[in-house]
């Protein structure tokens, strides 16, 4: 690709070219879910941005190590760093289960909600019980470096010092350690072990009935929740690699904290690009489920809720996500759910004619005029916008253009003879490319190539009828069209034979 891939760097505020670490190759490490519960649609939304990166990234070249954890301990109660239950031991005390039965679950319903959504796997899904010990070797060279503290048996970043010694601190998130001694702490118990409001927990002395608990020099505890993705991050992709992601509201304290613990125990941030994804709104508002502005993947397949009219298959929902931009707020509503559907079938059925397209049968030009200008132009603009910051809006935009000079050489309205083989080729290519292996889309009616079950029985259909009205079978033939018709399948006659359409 000629374009230079630009990605905005939440750490430096600004639109960089990317530069990965080593030549061809990227390190990228996606912050995971914390496995208490079913996962929420704001969290399919932030995979479903981030398996565009990833996609994109190996659809450019780039050999890809992708890292996405899975938090099944030390995760607290209000995402707090002392003195509250940790949401997983929480769940399975209520249960009265194991721990790790809690993790299973949610870890299992979670992956399979990915594979719904077509959401690509990571190559390493590494999970923080896993690497306990490094993160206890984390915390003792943290330690060792002055910039952390022990304190009846838990163990402290000392945030002051470390502004002190690097001045980096709040950078990604643009908090200050002035605001942050102006907070009040007063509701977090052990608050009087901390040195000073902003510090945080790397290692946390287990209370008696805390149910997941290890050995370390300093008590029988467990990790912060901060400390498993430095660890992790570092141990598979090395000290500095090139993405780290994650959704908008993990800035502080997580990531802040992140780059401190990496600052801390080897000189250095880990990441040379930090990503962003924005929120998920419900009809304009912040989701809750308490306010009852709250939707469930499984709730908007089935139509199951108040909050819409009907169900929506997930590749209809993948789509919609693909309508804006990953830094920008996405406010689901049913309304635009609707459209995404109506765009989601143009663009599939756009493709399908296009593929059906024979380049040996045509009368194509062999010169490329205007037409082919325009279609060539339109293609590297879909290109281009998805190399500034991947921006799957504007590529769209061009796609749905392209569709229309699609539909227009279907119908005659516009000339094979105007264009070349070559861009012909290119152009079916491009919408295979993007479709399904940059957009990550799949259609239950037919698959990449164009073809199908229900395609090549549809197919079959029209060919019966065609033969029917060849034969001058007037009732046969009006019976398959009204038949069709019944099924809101609508049938086109044009110069190129029949096509069908869903209505």
């Amino acid at each position: 690709m000629k374009n230079e891939l630009k990605i905005y760097n939440s750490y430096t505020g600004q639109k960089e070219v990317f530069k990965p670490v080593h030549e061809g190759r990227v390190g990228m490490y996606v912050c995971g879910p914390t496995v208490y519960s079913d996962v929420h649609l704001g969290n399919c939304r932030s995979f479903a941005s981030f398996d565009i990166v990833y996609r994109y990234l190996q659809y450019l070249g780039y050999k890809v190590r992708y890292v996405r954890n899975i938090t099944d301990v030390g995760h607290l109660e209000g995402d707090a760093d002392i003195g509250r239950e940790d949401k997983i031991s929480k769940k399975a005390r209520l249960e009265e289960i194991e721990p790790m039965e809690i993790v299973q679950r949610y870890m299992n319903g979670f992956q399979e909600i990915m594979a719904v959504f077509n959401i690509s796997p990571p190559n390493i899904e590494p999970r923080a019980t896993g690497h306990i010990l490094e993160q206890i070797e984390m915390v003792q060279a943290i330690i060792d470096n002055g910039l952390a503290y022990e304190q009846n048996g838990s163990v402290y970043f000392d945030t002051l010092k470390f502004a002190e010694k690097y001045g980096v601190y709040g950078k990604l998130s643009g908090r200050k350690i002035e605001d942050l001694m102006a907070e009040s702490r007063d509701n977090l118990k052990n608050q009087d072990e901390k040195r000073h409001p902003s510090d945080f927990a790397i290692w946390i002395k287990a209370a008696p009935e805390h149910l997941m608990r290890w050995g370390s020099p300093w008590s029988v505890g467990f990790p912060g929740w901060h400390l498993e993705c430095s660890v992790m991050s570092t141990k598979y992709l090395g000290e500095t690699f090139d993405i780290h992601g994650g959704g908008a509201d993990l800035k502080f304290p997580h990531h802040e904290n992140e780059i401190a613990q990496n600052y801390g125990a080897c000189g250095h941030a880990p990441a040379n690009y930090w990503m962003h994804g924005n929120m998920l709104l419900m009809n304009g508002r912040k989701m809750s489920k308490s306010e009852g502005n709250s939707i469930m993947p499984g709730e908007l397949f089935t139509g199951n809720s108040s909050l819409i009219s009907k169900g929506y298959s997930p590749m209809v929902v993948r789509f919609f996500m693909l309508q804006t931009h990953y830094r920008s707020t996405l406010d689901l509503t049913d309304e635009a759910l609707q459209a995404a559907e109506k765009g989601y079938r143009r663009l599939m059925e756009g493709n399908k004619a296009l593929q059906q397209f024979d380049v040996a049968s045509l009368k194509l030009a062999t010169e490329g005029g205007d037409l082919d200008k325009e279609i060539n132009s339109l293609i590297d603009l879909a290109f281009e916008d998805m190399s500034d910051d991947f921006n799957t809006p504007k590529a769209l935009a061009s796609l749905f253009e392209l569709v229309t000079k699609v539909n227009s050489l279907k119908g005659g309205q516009l000339s094979f003879g105007e264009i070349t083989a070559t861009t012909l080729e290119r152009l079916k290519k491009t919408f295979n490319d993007f479709i399904y292996d940059i957009f990550g889309l799949r259609d239950e009616d037919f698959d990449s190539s164009g073809n199908g079950v229900v395609d090549g029985l549809m197919q079959l259909i029209l060919d019966m009828r065609q033969d029917a009205r060849a034969s001058k079978n007037w009732a046969a033939s009006d019976k398959i069209r009204d038949a069709l018709k019944e099924l809101d399948i609508v049938v086109k006659d044009g110069k190129e034979g029949a096509s069908w359409s869903k209505n």
